[in-house]
């Protein structure tokens, strides 16, 4: 580590120059070292700051801070040359930076280098994560109580503590911008309003401000815009650049974020239990269900995700899909005849049929003796439930026969009226943009966990089955 730059001073060097040249000239004047210009690889030490300095609390969540940062107007005045600092010293270096400040608006250099002073820096320096490719064993810390820590997945061998400080760049415009109307809260988010909004927000909370990110930790947005920031990313996919440039942030830290939030609300929502009781279904069962088919518990359906082409040829023919004409991931959806999306299966190669998915998925254990399933004519799965008593309503098969016999076609008339409830909330889920295009291939581990949350945050609506 490099050593400090003041004259007399042994320690090790903690702090680096500002790259604001303006705040850099002030530290490279208060060592009055003569001719001395800052490198990149020069540095101070703390004994030269005071307390005031440093940042108290983080401005996001009103915590103590883990480590310590200067703020970026500090200027080091403490040296064994110099006498001690008063509040009266103190007052006039800032009086001096504030005249500073206002010259440099008053009288705007066109030169580049004065150009570089209005840019926002950070007085630390900042070590990005050089990928962003999803790690699906990403470690998530759950704290539901100072004493008690929940693990979702194993810490690796040699864990990211490293802590720094995310720029803080210019921000296109505000969270405030983006929650301040129900239309713009439904655009961005796909929740109807600010009080949906806080409602689903809550549900992360305290948990969300014990976060254990991807990379680095994230100290200069607030919690809540990182929320806002997964929940943009999922209803309108926009580009990492884009969503760094709206949230004044790194592209890297859009990653992080993105990543870390996903796995944090995923982890924390798979513990609620979406399969509601035999009783529930009824209470909420439309009366066309309770006329014709009384004893449905679930729809089911199949929904396949597009993907962006795997390099791995054998990844290329699994997730090749012959319905679909390309490459996705395949889902088991269910929900109840009241418009509850209550089942959700893991993701599965685009190649995989209905009927292996419905096998491997855990639909069968969660069934109970008596229920009947409402499904699709694909869905050929009556010997799978048989031995737990489990009907399954399937459109008639015409089986050689030119025409259906009228009983037989009313039943399947109604039936596919039923069952398009299964089909309004599948496209539901497909209003978040980051299902109906080509999914990256760095996001493509998460999908099942993606997947997922967007189908939480559907449940979250309301009314969706007239």
């Amino acid at each position: 580590m490099p050593r400090c730059a003041a004259t007399g001073c042994n320690n090790n060097g903690n702090h680096s120059f500002p790259k604001d040249l303006r705040i850099r000239r002030l530290w490279e004047k208060a060592l009055k070292r003569r001719n001395f210009k800052a490198k990149n690889s020069s540095r101070l030490c703390s004994e030269h700051f005071i307390e005031s300095d440093y940042e108290g609390v983080s401005s996001s969540t009103g915590l103590p801070q883990v480590h310590r940062y200067l703020k970026k107007t500090a200027i080091p005045t403490v040296f064994a040359w110099k006498k001690p600092t008063t509040a009266a010293s103190i007052a006039r270096e800032q009086r001096y930076l504030k005249r500073n400040s206002r010259k440099k608006l008053v009288f705007p250099s066109t030169s580049a280098t004065e150009i570089d002073t209005n840019i926002p820096s950070v007085l630390e320096d900042t070590i990005e994560v050089l990928s962003q490719v999803p790690d699906f064993q990403v470690e998530v810390e759950l704290m539901t109580s100072p004493a008690q820590e929940i693990r979702v997945a194993p810490p690796p061998s040699t864990p990211n503590t490293v802590s720094t400080q995310t720029p803080h760049l210019f921000r296109f415009f505000s969270s405030d911008d983006m929650l301040s109307d129900a239309r713009s809260i439904l655009f961005y988010t796909g929740l109807e309003d600010i009080a949906k909004f806080n409602l689903v927000f809550s549900t992360l909370l305290p948990m969300a401000h014990h976060l254990n990110y991807r990379g680095s930790q994230v100290i200069n947005i607030s919690v809540m815009d990182q929320f806002l920031l997964m929940l943009v990313k999922l209803r309108r996919n926009k580009p990492d650049f884009e969503m760094a440039k709206m949230f004044g942030i790194s592209t890297t830290a859009v990653g992080n974020i993105f990543v870390t939030w996903v796995n944090f609300v995923y982890e924390l929502w798979k513990k609620i239990d979406i399969w509601p009781s035999r009783s529930l279904v009824n209470y909420y069962m439309p009366d066309l269900f309770k006329q014709y088919h009384p004893a449905t518990r679930v729809i089911i359906d199949s929904t396949e995700i597009p993907i962006s082409k795997p390099k791995n040829p054998t990844a290329q023919q699994a997730t090749f899909s012959s319905y679909k004409h390309h490459n996705t991931i395949k889902f088991l959806v269910g929900a109840t005849p009241g418009g509850l999306i209550s089942f959700c299966s893991d993701g599965y190669a685009g190649s995989t049929s209905d009927r292996q998915i419905t096998e491997r998925s855990s639909l069968l254990a969660v069934s109970d003796e008596k229920d009947a399933i409402m499904a699709d004519r694909g869905f050929d799965v009556q010997d799978l439930f048989e031995q737990k008593d489990v009907a399954i309503y399937t459109p008639t098969f015409l089986k050689g026969l030119s025409q259906l016999p009228g009983v037989k076609l009313k039943h399947d008339r109604q039936l596919a009226r039923n069952r398009i409830h299964i089909e309004r909330l599948i496209g539901l889920t497909k209003t978040f943009k980051i299902l109906k295009s080509d999914v990256n291939s760095f996001y493509v581990p998460l999908l099942s966990r993606i997947f997922f949350i967007c189908v939480m945050l559907c449940n979250f609506k309301e009314g969706i089955v007239i």
